[in-house]
């Protein structure tokens, strides 16, 4: 992609830019946004001889291993479902959603070298984590699909459910990456922070157990915990949701809307300074 002076770039700034001006930049940016996604995507897994293959095996490992040690070792209900679909279709938008925030808190610290030498809008470079992931976690959606009609998972009208299910987890990790990767150049302790936090919050979407088990308080909690009515999304176009999960979709749509106004102000305010933080 050529930057040239018609798209109103430039080398450095400084004060906040309108919302409008914004929005705009970013869409003068797509091109460079695909190219820097698919070149991602490709490095990745360049030298591998599985390649690609490697962002539906990850996955996949990580729930059957689920799978066994909730059957065998520790039972726990899962209310009639099949067990593997029940686990795969919470896994996959998880491992999706963890490796995309991990990844994108310090991304543009990490583009520091691209940044300083033209302008662009630096929320490319976390939107350049969640687009490269994407290309990985569509194989993986037609693992889930092959895997439930194995199974003899009766799939019909709901199925359309992973739709809205998908562009959810989409915005979802977009705003937690725009948000994270903007106070990581403030506070470079942010990107160790994610690491952390990821772990508890594994156990806290409800990846190998029904909702139904978290009684009271702590079943309120975890409801409003933004992943887990993603997770209820996969679940009800597969295997069918936990009951009371509508009230998990409408915290997940909240965070949504949260995390983008507080994506559009930082941005807004402090884009063009970015750079001379890092």
């Amino acid at each position: 992609m050529n930057v040239t002076a018609d798209q109103g770039f430039e080398l450095r700034g400084g004060g906040s830019t309108s919302l409008r001006e914004m929005v705009r930049q970013l869409w003068n940016s797509r091109d460079l946004l695909r190219m820097l996604a698919r070149k991602s995507f490709a490095v990745r897994y360049r030298r591998a001889s599985a390649g690609m293959l490697w962002a539906v095996i990850m996955p996949l490992v990580q729930a059957t291993m689920l799978a066994v040690i909730f059957t065998k070792i520790v039972p726990i209900p899962v209310e009639g479902r099949n067990r593997g679909v029940f686990i795969y279709a919470a896994v996959l938008p998880w491992s999706f959603f963890s490796s995309t925030i991990g990844a994108a808190a310090s991304a543009i610290v990490d583009g520091k070298d691209v940044s300083t030498r033209v302008y662009f809008p630096r929320a490319i470079f976390p939107l350049v984590v969640v687009r490269a992931n994407l290309y990985g976690f569509l194989p993986g959606l037609i693992v889930l699909l092959a895997i439930a009609l194995a199974v003899r998972v009766p799939l019909g009208v709901d199925l359309l459910l992973l739709v809205p299910g998908f562009v959810l987890l989409a915005l979802l990790s977009a705003g937690f990456a725009l948000v994270l990767a903007a106070a990581h150049v403030y506070f470079r302790d942010v990107r160790h922070l994610v690491a952390a936090a990821l772990i508890p919050w594994f156990y806290a979407t409800g990846v190998f157990f029904p909702l139904s088990l978290a009684k009271g308080w702590l079943g309120t909690v975890l409801k409003a915990n933004p992943m887990v009515g993603v997770v209820q999304l996969f679940r009800a176009a597969t295997v069918g949701a936990d009951p009371g999960w509508a009230v998990a979709l409408w915290w997940s749509v909240g965070w949504c809307i949260v995390l983008f106004v507080a994506a559009a102000l930082l941005y807004r305010r402090f884009d063009r300074v970015f750079v001379d933080l890092m």
